[in-house]
Formats: structure tokens, sequence, C-alpha cells
């Protein structure tokens, strides 16, 4: 099912996880060791053992919604970290295809198109949407299932205002430039 696909995405697509900011900022520490070994799973499995022992007796619209909204997120956070992986490996192929950028004092490009384009952090928001959509399968008769999506959405939070402070201190008078072009951090137009 769908958690089965989020985990074959990550081995599948793993040379693209070296680049994220739990590798190349956060370091194999306590909160990453904790976080992988106890954590993740305490957390990502308490919607499967809620539905073991309460059926949400959910209607079949509700059903296909939720599984559109797993899609949804799935497309949203595969293309934004395919995009930025292929513009990272060569962004001269990535340009000649269209994608655009913002020069940096650093000798790096920022991107400013594609998903990368609509918020500085898309790629959270479909992470996010897939959770809420795993979420969303228990129904509304407990809270409970729903500590994942609201815990996974305080540490993208989180994780995106650390990531904006150390790329403010990365990228100088680049950085309110970039934020300029793209003003949105999760939601385009939004938030």
């Amino acid at each position: 099912g769908p958690r089965t696909r989020y985990v074959w995405d990550a081995l599948y697509f793993e040379r693209a996880i070296l680049t994220t900011m739990d590798i190349t900022t956060d370091g194999f520490g306590f909160m990453l060791a904790f976080g992988d070994l106890a954590w993740v799973p305490f957390t990502y499995s308490l919607q499967a053992r809620f539905l073991a022992l309460h059926d949400p007796d959910l209607p079949v619209w509700a059903l296909a919604a939720a599984a559109l909204l797993h899609v949804a997120g799935y497309v949203i956070f595969r293309g934004a970290n395919s995009q930025k992986d292929r513009f990272r490996r060569d962004p001269d192929a990535a340009v000649a295809a269209g994608a655009t950028f913002l020069p940096t004092k650093r000798g790096t490009k920022l991107l400013t198109s594609g998903f990368w384009g609509a918020a500085r952090k898309v790629n959270y928001t479909g992470d996010w949407l897939m959770s809420l959509s795993w979420c969303l399968l228990c129904g509304f008769r407990s809270p409970i299932p729903y500590f994942y999506c609201t815990y996974f959405l305080v540490l993208l939070v989180h994780r995106a205002l650390r990531d904006d402070h150390a790329c403010a201190e990365k990228y100088g008078a680049d950085w309110p430039k970039y934020k300029k072009k793209v003003p949105s951090l999760f939601v385009p137009g939004v938030f």
C-alpha cells in the first residue's frame, strides 16, 4: 500500500536523500539515531494499530478522497525532490530543459522554477499531505491517529525555519532576493 511505496521510494531514490538536511546539516547523532530507530516506527505505525482495533467504517467517497490526497502529496513530494536532485547533479541539463535559477555570490544556484518556483519547501507540503492522508483513513472518532500528522507538521515547520536561518547565513544578500522570487514557504500564495 501507500506505506510500502513510501519506504520503496526512500530506498529507490536513496542518492537524493544524501543531499537532504538530515545528512548535510544535522549529521548522525542522537536525534537521527533515536528518531529513525524509535520515534519514526512508533509514530508511523499509530494509524495501523488504531485501524487494527477500530473500524472507522468510512464511505467509499472518503476512502477515494484520502487516496487522491495521498497521490497528490506523493506527486508533489517526489516531483519536487526529483527536480532538485536533477538540478544538483546536472544544472546545465536542467537549464536546457527549462529550469531557471538565481545565481549566488557563492557560485551556487538557487532553483526558481517548477516545484521550487512555487514554494521554497514544497517537498515538505507533499510529505505532509501524505501523512494527513494516512491519518484520515482512521476517521474522526479519536485524535490519537492524528498525532502523527500534527507532530510531523511541527517538525516540518521547525525544520523549514532552521533551514531558512541557515540559508540566510549561507547566501547572505542573495537570500532575500531568492525569497522575493519565491515568496511562499509551503503552499504557493498562502504560506
